[in-house]
């Protein structure tokens, strides 16, 4: 147990409540009655290796901050508290102190916040690990989570809007404030709050309003759409901020107030308006997830392309399924899905327990993902196998052992609804309230397109040689592969087109990220879309060649084809790094140093990233 001092200060113990019976969200406040189960007896917490129980009468009521935004003097106190009790290093923080400020001289205002773990009514953290290193308890509603189950994914760290978990680079693995239990166990407030030099932090149950407190808000002035997760914590805010306030972490991001009196996010222009390449900033600590993504959607497509074109009974790809081609064929789909998987492992930062990757099959999209991909490696190897017999080169070299047609039909139809489910929860992956540049469906779009596009490529890199040098036609093929092309790049440049509608006009930080992608990358951007628009008419002009000649060994269709299959893989990978790179969550506001990406870059540049005091590391596992 945690040990109470002898000269512990009033203003460090839990007081009794006085709490209404549900909250704002309309949900019980006792955890029990909301779960309608019974109170675990004598449950240990094992939080910072306490283990013991104790007798608080509120254990099982939900708690929650209270955070007086007036009283904030930007002294980092509660930082500095917190840090100590759970011995975090420099560069992770389970609480951190941002502000916003605006208005001018003489009149000049800043607002401090001081920000940890929420532990949500509707945490998405919890939703959202594959590996369900989180739990919601009923002992004071605390989210706690378990960094040994976690193998270092940082999908938390997309989905939640406050920067609640941390992922530590160095130690590969993901973790958070735990409320300090084992000190509400002994009737003690959390340690960020008791070192609150200027009574800005409060705890205790929630909607239980502590003393010389005259509200219990639930948003200010830079806080995420408290809808996204349900947050408990609680603010006051009496002293009126200008109408206009900003950040000063780097994010392009400002707070306008509407006519509710609510704060809304616009893009701030501090990068300018001048378009810059900044191809060395594409690469990102996502590189394994841009080629999980491209690799799996290319497999997809050319398995689909392949088996679904001769299901169908089109000539030249029954003509493709009868060749010996098409046993490499369906091997480099299975290939380049398993590259993809491996990818996803070496993005983690434990990758030897990926195998924890499918634990939270009931919530999160990560595991259906993986699941889906896994199953569709699977049906397709098997049918694989199954076509073997039917293939002239194994019948050549082994005899003639049977064919199993319906078999294989039945395992490739298996495989293709496999493939289909990994497809649809991937787009879910991303599409996350947190993150509104990433949840729109220009996502769906842009990786259905990506498998048609890279799929079609791969099914004429293949298809048509292995058609040419069987002497048979191979007009119909090219057709083909150019159709899915068009139709890959027509989906995603309609989605691009309105997503850049959208979030020109939303006011949120997808908004921001459009700006930063129009200004920090807008060359690369635009050449982006300038070769995506030459794909489109590359396509048409290879359907109109082959429909008017029928032949392919022509030195302008053989140069069209050649171009359209280079400008279609490098704008798939500049696409998908962009995706990556370019959103801005849902997040909390920094301070000049800490939590500020910009300093970060900086520290980096020079060299403050050796140092580790600073609190700025390389992003390595």
């Amino acid at each position: 147990m945690w040990q109470v001092r002898d000269d512990e200060p009033q203003y460090a113990f839990l007081k009794e409540p006085k709490a209404p019976a549900v909250n704002y969200y309309e949900a019980p406040i006792d955890l029990i009655a909301r779960s309608g189960g019974e109170a675990p007896v004598n449950r240990e917490m094992f939080i910072n290796g306490e283990a013991g129980v104790g007798s608080n009468p509120n254990r099982n009521k939900q708690h929650a901050f209270h955070f007086t935004a007036d009283n904030c003097i930007g002294c980092h106190a509660c930082e500095a508290a917190c840090s100590e009790k759970n011995d975090n290093p420099a560069h992770i923080s389970f609480r951190s102190v941002g502000y916003v400020e605006g208005g001018t001289y003489p009149d000049f205002r800043r607002m401090n916040i001081s920000m940890a773990c929420n532990h949500c009514d509707d945490p998405v953290c919890l939703k959202g690990c594959p590996t369900r290193a989180y739990t919601k308890h009923a002992e004071y509603g605390a989210v706690l989570q378990d960094p040994e189950t976690c193998f270092g994914c940082g999908y938390c760290t997309w989905v939640c809007p406050y920067n609640a978990p941390q992922l530590d680079p160095i130690k590969g693995q993901v973790s958070k404030c735990n409320m300090c239990v084992d000190r509400l166990e002994v009737g003690l407030k959390p340690s960020c709050v008791s070192a609150c030099l200027g009574n800005a932090l409060n705890f205790g149950v929630v909607e239980d309003m502590p003393e010389n407190r005259e509200q219990a808000k639930i948003s200010i002035p830079g806080f995420p759409d408290p809808a996204i997760t349900h947050p408990n914590i609680r603010f006051q805010q009496i002293k009126n901020m200008p109408d206009e306030v900003t950040r000063p972490d780097g994010m392009p991001i400002k707070y306008h107030r509407d006519d509710n009196g609510g704060y809304r996010p616009v893009v701030d222009q501090k990068k300018g308006v001048d378009k810059h390449w900044n191809v060395a900033r594409l690469s990102s600590r996502e590189n394994p997830l841009v080629i999980f993504t491209l690799v799996s959607q290319a497999a997809l497509g050319l398995f689909f392309a392949a088996f679904l074109g001769a299901q169908f009974g089109l000539e030249s790809l029954m003509s493709l399924r009868e060749s010996v081609m098409y046993v490499p064929l369906v091997a480099i789909a299975v290939g380049l899905a398993g590259i993809g998987m491996l990818m996803s492992a070496t993005h983690l930062g434990k990758p030897w327990r990926f195998y924890r990757g499918f634990n939270n099959l009931r919530h999160s999209p990560v595991c259906r993902e993986g699941l889906g991909m896994l199953l569709f490696m699977v049906f397709a190897g098997l049918h694989l196998l199954a076509v073997l017999p039917e293939n002239s080169l194994f019948i050549a070299l082994f005899g003639e052992f049977g064919a199993y047609p319906v078999l294989a039909s039945s395992l490739g139809w298996l495989g293709l609804v496999a493939g289909a489910v990994g497809l649809y929860y991937m787009v879910r992956c991303y599409r996350i309230p947190a993150r509104p540049f990433w949840n729109h469906w220009q996502t769906g779009s842009s990786f259905v397109g990506t498998a048609l596009t890279v799929g079609g490529i791969l099914l004429g890199l293949l298809g048509v040689p292995t058609l040419f040098l069987s002497g048979l036609a191979t007009a119909q093929l090219v057709q083909i592969s150019a159709t899915l092309i068009l139709l890959g790049c027509a989906l995603e440049g309609i989605g691009l087109l309105r997503h850049a509608q959208v979030m020109d006009a939303a006011n949120n930080e997808g908004s921001a990220s459009h700006y930063v992608q129009c200004t920090v990358f807008g060359k690369s951007y635009r050449l982006r879309n300038g070769l995506l628009a030459l794909n489109l008419l590359l396509s048409v002009a290879v359907l109109t060649l082959v429909s008017v000649s029928g032949v392919l060994a022509q030195p302008l269709l053989l140069s069209v084809v050649a171009a359209l299959l280079v400008s279609a893989l490098v704008v798939a990978l500049i696409g998908r790094c962009l995706f990556y790179v370019l959103v801005i969550p849902t997040t909390m506001p920094g301070a000049f140093f800490w939590k500020n990406k910009d300093f970060e870059e900086h520290a980096r540049e020079i060299g403050l990233a050796h140092m580790p005091q600073v609190g700025v590391v390389y992003d390595r596992h």
